[in-house]
């Protein structure tokens, strides 16, 4: 009876386990060095599939040099480069996130959280303002799409006053510039539908916080979506020079 009774005990204490540790770990050490392994493997992918992006625009911009130089100045500098100051800000703040959960400063990660939350709202707030403005001049592929600012450049006189130096396109290079705002839709608005998965998730991040769920020395969820925050804002990093500048002086 008293064998029985302690072979019980010392499988009972042999499956006991920190609160935050999944049943399926063997310990706190394996779960974390697991779940950082697939978030890197997950953020691959995510450089694989921005880099084949990123290859096509580089390709059909060879291809297509005088349509896409063209197109690239119809972009407002002053919105990507406030956008670029925006999110550089929001990976100081995610940073000073997780430093935060570890230091288990509970105030001062939920500030640091809500502060990330409110710049990629900001970001998309001011992306909003620029595809408005393709809308208004007509340069969203698909939707009755205008070449005009492009076989005539002096029709559109606020990127006229910037480029006053600007050639008409003959309308066969003018249509290639319709490839060009189809990639930049494309990689912006997949870059955009990032931000807004980053900031759901903060969401969450944020109401877990004032729980004080990372501030108990479990900080793996913060860590990893530290990682996410800080790619996505990577990834607008290529982006910015690749849309908005190596053509500006074309």
């Amino acid at each position: 009876m008293s064998d029985s009774t302690v072979t019980v005990q010392g499988a009972h204490t042999a499956h006991e386990h920190p609160p935050y540790q999944r049943h399926h770990f063997a310990s706190m050490e394996q779960q974390v060095d697991t779940t950082s392994f697939a978030m890197w493997l997950f953020l691959l992918t995510e450089i694989m599939f921005f880099g084949g992006l990123f290859c096509s625009y580089l390709i059909f911009r060879n291809w297509y040099y005088p349509a896409f130089v063209e197109a690239s100045h119809q972009l407002n500098i002053f919105w990507g480069t406030l956008n670029t100051g925006v999110l550089i800000t929001s990976s100081f703040t995610m940073a000073m996130g997780v430093w935060c959960a570890e230091m288990r400063k509970k105030s001062a990660l939920v500030l640091c959280l809500v502060l990330t939350f409110v710049l990629g709202l900001v970001f998309l707030g001011i992306k909003y303002i620029e595809y408005s403005e393709k809308w208004e001049k007509h340069h969203v592929p698909g939707f009755h799409y205008s070449l005009q600012s492009f076989t005539n450049p002096a029709s559109d006189a606020e990127v006229h006053k910037e480029y006053p130096d600007d050639k008409p396109l003959g309308v066969d290079m003018a249509r290639h510039t319709e490839l060009y705002f189809s990639l930049y839709f494309a990689m912006t608005g997949m870059h955009a539908l990032h931000m807004i998965i980053g900031i759901s998730l903060l969401g969450y991040l944020i109401f877990r916080a004032q729980q004080g769920a990372y501030t108990t020395g479990h900080v793996t969820f913060v860590h990893n979506f530290g990682l996410y925050w800080h790619f996505v804002d990577i990834i607008w990093i290529f982006l910015f020079p690749l849309l908005y500048l190596i053509s500006r002086h074309s």
